[in-house]
């Protein structure tokens, strides 16, 4: 995305990209046509992530990469195509909800009679603000292949808020079987409802996918989970912007 430098933090927010119209290529919105506003900053560090330019700096600029931009033009953009989605993703987005620009843009948004998807690791809870705004959270907690301590990618009190949150699903990455078990073993801890859970491949390439897919789909359904797959990735790779 091309941004505009600005001085000031009012009314703006630090952006990697926002991109569309494409399509929404994971969990219950899949395949529907939706604009993109990616965030900067994470606070994870998963080692298979396929975003690490907004969080990355041993291995990016992110000087070059995260811009801080008006709330006006993210929106203009998200909304360019007239889509009926727009996803708000990251890194972590709702690292940046204390910001008068979040608001905005969420203001911006719903004005636009748009549906809200925010894809979150589930560590930070939303402020009620978010949580009206919001038509959809896709929580997506990390388990332990994804490399970070439990510490640090389980917080209980904020998934707590989204498991009592009735427009969150919950959404893992998985790529085998024993991690499909090991999902079945947290949400029933959290209290989470099989029918709010979506299992999805890990992989950046169309044959990564498919090869976890075939191992995960069958003990998904067999728990009574969802499932998901990448669609972009099957349509467009590893491509940035898509």
């Amino acid at each position: 995305m091309s941004g505009t430098r600005s001085a000031g933090v009012a009314g703006t927010l630090v952006c990697a990209e926002t991109f569309g119209p494409t399509v929404q290529g994971e969990g219950p919105s899949l395949g529907r046509r939706a604009g993109f506003v990616r965030l900067g900053g994470c606070n994870l560090h998963c080692r298979w992530c396929d975003t690490p330019y907004t969080w990355d700096a041993s291995r990016f600029d992110l000087h070059r990469e995260l811009i801080r931009t008006p709330v006006t033009d993210i929106a203009a953009r998200a909304l360019a195509g007239d889509p009926a989605l727009v996803v708000i993703t990251g890194g972590e987005p709702l690292l940046h909800q204390r910001q008068s620009g979040w608001a905005q843009l969420l203001r911006l948004l719903t004005e636009a009679a748009v549906d809200i998807e925010v894809e979150t690791n589930g560590t930070i809870a939303p402020r009620r603000m978010t949580v009206g705004a919001v038509t959809r959270f896709n929580v997506s907690p990390k388990l332990p292949h994804a490399g970070d301590p439990e510490s640090a990618r389980i917080r209980p009190a904020a998934l707590a808020v989204f498991g009592g949150t009735k427009h969150a699903i919950f959404k893992f990455v998985c790529r085998t079987a024993s991690d499909v078990r090991r999902v079945a073993a947290c949400t029933a801890a959290w209290d989470v409802t099989p029918d709010r859970v979506w299992i999805m491949p890990e992989g950046r390439t169309p044959a990564e996918l498919d090869r976890h897919l075939a191992e995960l789909a069958d003990p998904a359904i067999a728990s009574g989970f969802n499932v998901t797959t990448r669609l972009h990735i099957h349509v467009w790779g590893d491509e940035r912007g898509r």
